[in-house]
């Protein structure tokens, strides 16, 4: 699957058509994603803010499709924890931006270069209009290098 048919197919899959979840951008390498969420009515939590569950949703599984596009084949990739911190109320227009940079890419291939599991962790913030984080999640993926038959 290309990134563009990606972003589509994200776009209109129900968990995240039902919360308001959009993806804005997705670079063509994989190394980029932006996606949004409105408040609405039906994803506004008691006391009026952004419920906590569709702020997880927008972080989830970004990483590690991702990473499964830019290692290729050759590799097994999997969420393996989450850690969400919410920092303060949600309100209008939040946004998450994921990176993946050269550097991790590198450390991937190093520290899976003989067939063993690595871990590593990512970053994600959710911010609101202003640019201020509302919430903080922290992303433990599980990637190894298949073993060739």
């Amino acid at each position: 699957m290309n990134s563009t048919f990606f972003k589509l197919f994200v776009n209109v899959y129900p968990p995240y058509w039902g919360t308001g979840i959009i993806m804005r951008k997705i670079s063509p390498d994989w190394r980029e994603i932006i996606v949004q969420m409105k408040m609405r009515w039906y994803n506004r939590n008691y006391v009026n803010t952004h419920f906590g569950g569709s702020l997880y949703a927008m972080t989830d599984p970004f990483f590690m499709v991702m990473l499964i596009k830019i290692l290729g084949k050759n590799y097994i990739v999997w969420d393996k924890v989450v850690h969400i911190d919410f920092i303060k109320p949600g309100r209008g227009t939040v946004t998450a931006r994921f990176n993946i940079k050269e550097e991790h890419i590198k450390n991937i291939l190093e520290n899976t270069s003989n067939g063993q599991k690595y871990l590593p962790e990512f970053f994600v913030d959710v911010e609101d209009e202003t640019g201020e984080a509302v919430a903080r999640v922290t992303k433990i993926l599980y990637i190894r290098k298949k073993t060739m038959q």
